[in-house]
């Protein structure tokens, strides 16, 4: 599966941003499919997941009760819904996706976009 995501920008502190993770492929809907980010200089951190028909989601810690995963099969996307960002949130964004569970390590994702920029100022 091609993943591609999009909908980054500049936005100021306490605004939002509503990102989406494109796939190509009839199967989209057998991927659990993750978004995760990585600031400069800082390691990739995970930030959501969502299983593959959509019933199960996680967050990272330090976007939780902020940021909702969404996804629609029948349209083969994945949506990051940000709210109350932080210049803290500033990263580049990727998605990803896996044909097994919405795993929170970085590691078990077979397939990754390209990453779409977010940068949040004060």
């Amino acid at each position: 599966v091609q993943l591609q995501a999009c909908g980054g920008g500049l936005v100021q502190a306490g605004g939002y941003l509503r990102l989406s993770c494109a796939a190509s492929g009839r199967t989209f809907s057998s991927y659990a499919v993750g978004w995760f980010r990585q600031a400069p200089g800082k390691e990739r951190e995970f930030v959501a997941s969502i299983s593959d028909r959509g019933g199960s989601t996680y967050y990272g810690d330090s976007v939780k009760a902020r940021f909702t995963i969404s996804r629609d099969n029948a349209k083969n996307k994945v949506f990051l819904q940000m709210n109350s960002l932080s210049p803290e949130d500033t990263a580049v964004y990727y998605c990803a996706a896996n044909s097994r569970l919405a795993f929170r390590e970085s590691k078990w994702y077979d397939f990754w976009g390209q990453g779409t920029q977010v940068t949040v100022s004060s």
